[in-house]
């Protein structure tokens, strides 16, 4: 990413100052962020903010070039790799639908080749008014990509749609887009991420410690190098990434179906998550009472999910382990035929189950292994997907 360039194009919306956020997560994805500012945006957050965390020049205005050799509008249109407004208020969509340029982000607009993304923020009744989804429906048959807006409390006091989107679902979308023509592109990719549960009554179940953050890196990861990517999650706290069919199931019957429903066609099915390998044999339909007498449990063993799917091209396994992690994971790549298996130590404090780093072996069936140093989890995934694409490349 880091010779991808973002114009970033900030109107007066009051959700200006989330732009500056936004800025910030683009810049620290790797991106080049030139920023273009309306007047009415200067009004409400100052260009120093966007200056200080892009470290580029702010562009304000027609007649103030920051490249001398160019046209503003023009230097800005052709650097881009993605056009992005945000936020984007009803005025400069209408602008952009009718193809008004009288201004530098508007101009830029009408003069840029780039895919372009818009991340609206308005007043509810701004946004439903007529005009306004008329505009909408014109730049959309133009090819021209929406995120948002949000419904939630606005800067009214008011509830409604409207609302600036999340900063992670700007950005995810941004990542996506951009991604579009990465060496993935076309693949369709299908991981499983979190932990199960398994019901005893009611109220409790069985479960284990997976917070879901290798399997969810993973998914982004495979997405931002141009992949169709659904996710089947268990249970997990983590946000929902954007541009990824998210399929929340509970227990590992759950995940069986949902992984033998939506993989029939996939290129590789990647089991990052944590499927309980028992349940209990029966599940009570009323909360199980404290008694005196110690409660016994019958537990059955559940389905092998990648013993069930072996037709898929590629098939990545995990194996969490506390001791003897590497014949533990050679035993389960040659039981379950898998293309590579990752195997990590769940003893460490400083890897594995909720921390953002992993340290993990990637084995395949030559009996190679490839030890990973510690990393963070993003980077634990890109070195996945890029086994999984040379295993792709030889198909």
């Amino acid at each position: 990413m880091s010779e991808r360039h973002v114009v970033l194009g900030v109107s007066g919306s009051i959700a200006a100052y989330k732009a500056v956020d936004l800025a910030s997560k683009l810049t620290q994805a790797g991106l080049s962020v030139h920023t273009v500012m309306t007047e009415a945006a200067t009004k409400l957050v100052g260009e120093a903010s966007f200056r200080a965390i892009t470290g580029l020049p702010v562009s304000t205005s027609m007649f103030e070039l920051t490249n001398p050799h160019s046209i503003e509008h023009i230097s800005l249109s052709e650097i881009a790799d993605l056009f992005l407004i945000a936020p984007c208020t009803a005025n400069v969509m209408a602008k952009v639908a009718h193809g008004i340029a009288d201004d530098l982000l508007t101009c830029t607009a009408l003069a840029t080749r780039a895919p372009i993304l818009i991340a609206p923020a308005m007043h509810t009744a701004m946004w439903e008014n007529a005009a306004t989804q008329a505009n909408l429906e014109t730049l959309k048959s133009r090819g021209v990509s929406f995120v948002g807006p949000a419904t939630g409390r606005l800067a009214s006091g008011g509830f409604g749609a409207g609302r600036f989107s999340p900063v992670p679902e700007i950005l995810g979308t941004v990542l996506a887009m951009l991604g579009a023509g990465g060496d993935l592109a076309g693949c369709k990719i299908v991981i499983t991420a979190g932990g199960t549960r398994e019901s005893l009554d009611p109220v409790r179940f069985l479960g284990n410690r997976s917070t879901g953050k290798m399997g969810y890196a993973l998914a982004e990861a495979a997405r931002d190098r141009g992949a169709s990517v659904t996710l089947i999650a268990g249970a997990t706290s983590l946000p929902a990434p954007a541009s990824i069919n998210v399929i929340p199931v509970e227990s590992a019957a759950d995940m069986l179906a949902a992984v033998k429903m939506v993989a029939e066609d996939a290129d590789a099915l990647i089991m990052a998550a944590a499927v309980a390998d028992y349940a209990p044999a029966t599940r009570a339909l009323e909360k199980i009472k404290k008694e005196e007498t110690d409660l016994l449990l019958r537990l059955g063993r559940t389905e092998d999910i990648l013993m069930a799917v072996s037709d898929i091209p590629i098939r990545v396994g995990f194996a969490a382990e506390s001791e003897n992690i590497l014949e533990y994971a050679q035993r389960k790549l040659v039981a379950k035929h898998l293309d590579l298996i990752v195997a990590n130590d769940i003893s460490r404090s400083d890897s594995g189950f909720g921390t953002d780093d992993n340290q993990c072996t990637i084995l395949d069936p030559s009996g190679a292994e490839e030890a990973l140093p510690l990393l963070p989890k993003r980077e634990v995934a890109d070195r996945i997907l890029d086994r999984i694409t040379a295993l792709l490349d030889k198909d």
